[in-house]
């Protein structure tokens, strides 16, 4: 009996942000684009790319495979976490109606990832850098530490059954 791939392309928006978990190439201007605003002075953003090494063995390329509905939970609750989390500016009045965080996007690439090529891309709004740096690396260790996203990496000259498996965090 063949059972379903728990690791499926998944998307959800919410008011101050999307989530995506995606087998696609990814658009980093697009996404970065995504979440622009007029009240925004600053947009964090952190690409993170298939690199061709680890601890002196020759990567060739991740697989990332996610537990997808909850990964996708998990992901909107850290950008809301983030949201709720970074404090107003202080350049900004009391009274101010902007929020410290305007808008943030986490996509990540499922299946294989070539060297060079990204597999995560986190961008975050605000009206300042300070808070959009703070948010955006937050949403990364939380991401690495928390949603349900695995990796394999595969090494030059090794067969496919010697990949190894590892949390996203490593």
């Amino acid at each position: 009996m063949a059972y379903p791939s728990t690791s499926t392309a998944a998307r959800e928006d919410w008011e101050g942000g999307t989530c995506v978990l995606t087998y696609e190439a990814l658009d980093v201007d697009a996404i970065v684009r995504s979440v622009r605003n007029d009240s925004a002075g600053a947009t964090a953003i952190f690409i993170g790319t298939t690199r061709n090494s680890f601890k002196g063995k020759v990567v060739t390329c991740l697989e990332y495979q996610a537990y997808s509905k909850l990964a996708i939970k998990t992901m909107v609750q850290i950008l809301e976490d983030a949201r709720k989390a970074v404090s107003q500016s202080t350049h900004q009045p009391l009274a101010h109606t902007v929020p410290a965080h305007i808008s943030s996007t986490i996509h990540h690439r499922l299946g294989t990832v070539p060297v060079g090529e990204p597999s995560m891309v986190i961008a975050v709004s605000s009206p300042h850098r300070k808070e959009a740096f703070a948010a955006c690396e937050r949403i990364l260790e939380d991401v690495k530490e928390k949603a349900q996203i695995w990796k394999r990496e595969y090494y030059e000259g090794a067969r496919e059954e010697e990949a190894e498996w590892k949390a996203n965090n490593c």
